[in-house]
């Protein structure tokens, strides 16, 4: 995994996956949101909004996926997919069964990150 962005809140990392998948860490690990100071909440809903809104724009995708579960890894984080009726899982989650071979949907993934980065500065 590759950290695209980084602060002394949080981070922003890249998911290995056939869609465009990217994912929100707190630094410090706390285990549950309500744990999560209010300043550091609002730049994480800054942080999502901006990622979901270039995932939109950029891939035009059927549907965006927001989860954060924890429960392999109890440290506050968000995964955000970009989904796609043609994806291998769709519409399971990404963890769920796979429904189909699917194809990759990341294009100039290189161009989104870069366009990710900017955003967030």
């Amino acid at each position: 995994m590759s950290i695209i962005y980084k602060t002394a809140l949080l981070r922003v990392e890249v998911e290995e996956s056939e869609t465009p998948w990217l994912k929100v860490f707190t630094q410090v690990a706390y285990k549950e949101f309500s744990e999560v100071p209010m300043a550091l909440r609002l730049e994480i809903f800054r942080v999502l909004d901006i990622i979901e809104k270039e995932m939109l724009s950029f891939y035009k995708p059927k549907k965006i996926n927001i989860a954060s579960f924890g429960n392999y890894m109890p440290h506050v984080h968000w995964h955000i997919m970009a989904r796609f009726e043609e994806d291998a899982y769709f519409p399971e989650p990404m963890w769920g069964t796979k429904q189909r071979e699917g194809r990759s949907f990341v294009g100039d993934f290189e161009q989104f990150i870069s366009n990710i980065q900017k955003l967030l500065k």
